[in-house]
């Protein structure tokens, strides 16, 4: 379906894989096109539960493929303008999903690639894998949304020694800072067997949760939200099997 990514869906999963090894999968345009196009198809599909971000070989992602980048300096503001928000649109994407999200870093994510694990909902990270925002490294700023994303999940002053530094964040790091989850050599089944974790629970339950989590309002605007989001769950067939399935001391039987 795809020229630069794998697109996989498999008991509720859907598996999007990038898909230029040769290039530790920095990407092109197209795939900028191409992973907007897979997202906005994950979250139309209501057979996919959650999202498993990975890439193909031995790398995440290293960003923009610079070889493949016309010279912007020759480009209007507006050309370069329309090329980022595509690539900012790839972070909403997997930012505004409701169904969970989880990155696993097989390899270097550096650049954009490391804002699209760091707008992913969980993260796992390779033993042998590293992120690194970079970009103050070439002379340019996180442009497509990680100087918004890394303060809110690790705190200011941390992300800015990252930022202003550009340093590789290693395996141990980014789990002592809180940034992934683990760290761990099979991270591709790590993942998965999280993704399976949230999709075989009730999907309304698992989708407003995700919601409430890192919600810009305020402590009251926050319970209200949760007020509305429990009422719907309240009143949700998968909500009742899961408290019958409670009471009778058995697994739940989602009509899926």
């Amino acid at each position: 379906m795809y020229d630069y990514l794998r697109y996989n869906v498999e008991n509720g999963i859907a598996t999007l894989t990038l898909n230029r090894p040769d290039v530790y999968n920095a990407f092109n345009e197209a795939m900028i096109s191409e992973l907007n196009d897979a997202l906005q198809a994950v979250g139309d599909d209501d057979s996919v539960y959650s999202l498993l971000l990975t890439g193909a070989g031995d790398g995440f992602c290293t960003g923009a493929d610079v070889s493949t980048m016309p010279d912007w300096t020759a480009q209007s503001k507006e050309e370069y303008a329309r090329f980022l928000r595509e690539v900012q649109r790839v972070i909403r994407g997997i930012r505004d999903l409701a169904k969970p999200s989880v990155a696993a870093i097989n390899g270097p994510a550096v650049g954009a690639g490391c804002d699209f694990a760091l707008a992913c909902d969980v993260r796992y990270i390779a033993s042998d894998a590293y992120l690194s925002e970079g970009f103050v490294n070439v002379g340019l700023v996180p442009g497509d949304g990680g100087a918004w994303l890394l303060p809110k999940l690790i705190g200011e002053s941390r992300a800015r020694e990252y930022l202003l530094t550009g340093k590789e964040i290693h395996p141990d790091e980014a789990v002592d800072v809180g940034l992934v989850s683990r760290s761990c050599d099979d991270v591709v089944g790590t993942a998965r067997e999280f993704a399976q974790e949230v999709t075989d629970r009730p999907a309304t339950a698992i989708r407003h949760t995700n919601r409430l989590v890192g919600h810009g309002t305020s402590l009251a605007e926050h319970c209200e939200l949760a007020t509305e989001y429990q009422w719907e769950c309240i009143n949700d067939p998968e909500h009742k099997e899961a408290v019958a399935a409670a009471r009778e001391d058995r697994d739940p039987e989602f009509d899926r």
